[in-house]
C-alpha cells in the first residue's frame, strides 16, 4: 500500500482534538451529481442546520455558474449581446480569475471559454446529431477561446466580444468543494471531508486522531496499486472520460481529445486548482502534461491506456510526498 502525506501538518489541529466528539454524514445533490459531508462535532449536534446552510450556498453557486440551467448568470452572459459587461459576484468572479490564469499557465489546454465547442460536440445541455463538421468545428473554434475575454482589473465585471460561451465544468465544481468547506470552518466546524462528485478537501482530523483518508480513484477495470492520501488541508480531483458525463475536448484543436490518457489526479492545496489541473493535464498527455507539472510542482498521477498497455506516471510533487 502507498500512501502520501500532506507536506505540512496543522499541530494545532491536533492539540485541539476532542476524542468524545462523533463523525455526523450528509448527503444531497447538486450539479448533476451527489455531495456528501463527514464531519466531527460534539455528540447530540444537530446537523439540520448544517445541511440547510449546504443546500442555500450550493444553490447559490449553481444560479450564477451552471451552463446547464438557462437562468443561471453565466447562461445570460453567454447569450448577452456584443460589447455588453456583466457584473460577477464574488464567487464567479474568483472562479473567472483562477480560470483564465491556468489558461494562461497551461498554454489554452485548460479554457473556460469553450461553450461553444462543447455544444457543437454535443457535450452540453443541447442535443446534437452528429459530431462538427470541419466547417462548423471551425467556426464553434474560432468564436470560443479565453483570449477573447476581458475581465476588469477588480475582477467583478467581464467583457462579452459576442458569441463568446463559458463553460466552467473543469473548474467550478472544485471551487464549490473549497467553498463548503470554508463555510463550514466559518461556522465551526474545522474537521471535515467535503466531497462533489469525487472531488474533496479534507480539513483537520477525525475524532481519533487520524487524516481524512482517501484512495486515489481509478477507471474501472484497470488494475492498479493502492495509493492512500491522507488529506489534511489538501484536495483531491480526478478527470477521465470514464466518469458519469465526462468528455474532454482540446480547446486548443477543438476536438476530443487523443492522447491515451484515461485518468488524472491532481493533489492541491485546493480543490478548484485541483478540478482545473486535472482537466488540463488530461489534455496535455503523458509527456508534456509531466514535464509541466513537475515545472509547476504539481502533485498529479496520470494513468494511460495505449493499445491495451496501462502506464501510470506520478510527478515528483507526488512522489515526494509518499512513504513506506
Amino acid at each position: 500500500m502507498r500512501i502520501a502525506l500532506p507536506p505540512t501538518i496543522d499541530a494545532a489541529a491536533f492539540a485541539a482534538r476532542d476524542p468524545s466528539a462523533v463523525l455526523l454524514d450528509l448527503h444531497g445533490e447538486t450539479m448533476g451529481t451527489s455531495w456528501s459531508l463527514r464531519f466531527a462535532a460534539p455528540a447530540g449536534t444537530d446537523p439540520t442546520p448544517v445541511r440547510a446552510a449546504i443546500v442555500a450556498r450550493l444553490a447559490g453557486l449553481v444560479a450564477e455558474m451552471s451552463h446547464w440551467a438557462p437562468d443561471s448568470l453565466l447562461s445570460r452572459f453567454n447569450r448577452s449581446p456584443r460589447g455588453t459587461w456583466t457584473t460577477l459576484p464574488p464567487d464567479f468572479a474568483w472562479v473567472m480569475a483562477r480560470g483564465l490564469a491556468i489558461a494562461e499557465a497551461t498554454n489554452g489546454a485548460f479554457d473556460p471559454a469553450i461553450g461553444t465547442l462543447v455544444n457543437a460536440w454535443g457535450f452540453g445541455p443541447f442535443t446534437v446529431s452528429a459530431p462538427p463538421n470541419a466547417g462548423a468545428g471551425g467556426t464553434a473554434r474560432a468564436s470560443s477561446g479565453c483570449s477573447r475575454l476581458t475581465l476588469s482589473t477588480t475582477g467583478g465585471h467581464l467583457h462579452q466580444p459576442g458569441g463568446v460561451a463559458l463553460d466552467l465544468s473543469g473548474i467550478a465544481k472544485g471551487h464549490a468543494v473549497d467553498v463548503i468547506a470554508d463555510l463550514l470552518h466559518d461556522a465551526g466546524i474545522r474537521n471535515a471531508l467535503v466531497e462533489i462528485g469525487g472531488e474533496l478537501v479534507g480539513r483537520g482530523i477525525g475524532p481519533d486522531g487520524d487524516p481524512w483518508w482517501v484512495h486515489l480513484e481509478s477507471p474501472p477495470g484497470l488494475t492498479l496499486p493502492p495509493l492512500r492520501v491522507a488529506l489534511h488541508g489538501l484536495a483531491v480531483a480526478t478527470s477521465g472520460d470514464y466518469r458519469r458525463g465526462a468528455h474532454t475536448l482540446d480547446p486548443r484543436t477543438g476536438c476530443p481529445i487523443d492522447t491515451g490518457v484515461v485518468s488524472v489526479s491532481v493533489i492541491h492545496a485546493t480543490a478548484l486548482d485541483a478540478d482545473a489541473w486535472a482537466t488540463a493535464l488530461t489534455v496535455l498527455g503523458p509527456d508534456e502534461g509531466l514535464s509541466l507539472a513537475e515545472n509547476r510542482r504539481i502533485a498529479a498521477r496520470i494513468v494511460t491506456l495505449i493499445d491495451g498497455d496501462v502506464r501510470e506516471y506520478l510527478t515528483p510533487a507526488l512522489t515526494a510526498m509518499l512513504v513506506d
